[in-house]
């Protein structure tokens, strides 16, 4: 009976293992692992579960099977890992009531310093959320990453207790010291100039800014006017090069000009007190032309109308015709004194009509009244 028993129940436990064998073989595809089958009582398995894929730059140690997150809730599990190109693809399945939003992210994390990973879904921050992530979206890569892992934390502070800076510290004081020792008042100096020139920066900070607008709108001119700049700077050459091919004349020219600017300041330096006298010497003329300056102009004006003054000359002529009365004294003595007087023939006909006797009652000379001005009398 007992031997019956043990061999029904070896024969059971065959057929259960080939089926459950061929269970998984024609379910799962490929064996990797317990965590390759669908574990029961886990999250993203209700009514209404959606499957998102993200693409992760690195999946460190996380597995299948995994939990998903929101806020520290579970609401999902991982269902699927897999290499796509140069990053890995996650497939996980949530529940029906998450409620994220489209341009949602994703993070490796941990739950604790020995704790399991899991992913971690939130919202954008500092970006506005879009519509609602839905069955068979995909996060890309540039909203997935990871939080520091415990390998990675522990790497770091090994490198920072072991051969880092921090190694280095007290002979960095040490070194410092031996620096300032003795020059405690040329540091407290130099500190005390620093805090003046930044403060003097401070005060200049409205003047800096202005400064730096206008360098900046100084470039937008320039770059505004790139194309007249690029056509200068394919013309300057040229014009550099026959400069160049000129130099040899360019140089004896202001050669040239510097020895006649030293001839000249020899001149004048020579001739200095000569000049200075001529100057001297046409003041004189000079302030007489000054003096004589209305004048001189007037009397210019007249030679235009000779005899008759050109001022006059509104008075006496009218339209096409003009009034003229004149007096002509034709006396020796007046022809004398007018048209004689400084030659040597001066006086001769002065004496000559004195000798006529025609001078009775009247004595020619300067004194006599001008004839043009003075009254008409009879004569001889």
């Amino acid at each position: 009976m007992t031997a019956k028993f043990g061999r029904a129940t070896a024969a059971l436990t065959g057929v259960a293992i080939c089926g459950l064998s061929a269970v998984l073989l024609s379910g799962c595809g490929q064996w990797t692992g317990l965590n390759s089958l669908p574990l029961p009582g886990t999250e993203g398995q209700g009514p209404g579960a959606y499957t998102v894929r993200i693409e992760m730059p690195n999946v460190t140690a996380i597995q299948e099977n995994s939990r998903v997150r929101v806020a520290d809730v579970n609401v999902g599990t991982i269902t699927g890992i897999e290499r796509r190109d140069w990053h890995a693809l996650v497939t996980v399945a949530l529940n029906g009531d998450v409620v994220l939003p489209a341009n949602a992210t994703a993070t490796i994390g941990q739950t604790s310093l020995l704790g399991s990973q899991h992913i971690e879904l939130a919202g954008p921050i500092g970006t506005p959320q879009t519509d609602r992530l839905r069955d068979g979206d995909v996060i890309p890569l540039d909203r997935a990453s990871q939080y520091p892992t415990t390998e990675e934390t522990l790497a770091v502070v090994s490198v920072m207790l072991n051969g880092s800076g921090l190694g280095h510290l007290q002979q960095i004081n040490t070194e410092l010291n031996a620096a300032l020792s003795g020059r405690e008042s040329d540091v407290r100096s130099l500190l005390g100039q620093l805090e003046t020139f930044t403060d003097g920066l401070d005060r200049q900070r409205d003047d800096i800014i202005a400064a730096m607008a206008g360098l900046d709108r100084l470039a937008a001119t320039v770059n505004r006017q790139s194309d007249v700049l690029a056509g200068a700077l394919e013309t300057i050459p040229p014009a550099v090069e026959v400069l160049n091919q000129k130099r040899d004349n360019l140089v004896a020219a202001i050669d040239a000009v510097g020895r006649f600017a030293a001839v000249g300041n020899s001149v004048v330096t020579q001739s200095r007190d000569d000049l200075i006298a001529n100057l001297r010497n046409l003041r004189p003329a000079l302030q007489g032309l000054a003096d004589a300056g209305g004048d001189l102009t007037r009397a210019v004006g007249a030679y235009a109308t000779f005899p008759w003054p050109e001022e006059t000359l509104p008075r006496w002529v009218r339209g096409d015709y003009a009034n003229l009365s004149a007096t002509l004294d034709l006396t020796l003595g007046r022809i004398d004194n007018s048209m004689l007087q400084g030659t040597p023939l001066e006086g001769r006909l002065t004496a000559l009509e004195t000798a006529l006797g025609r001078t009775v009652g009247r004595q020619p000379g300067l004194g006599t009244p001008n004839p043009l001005t003075g009254p008409v009398t009879g004569g001889r």
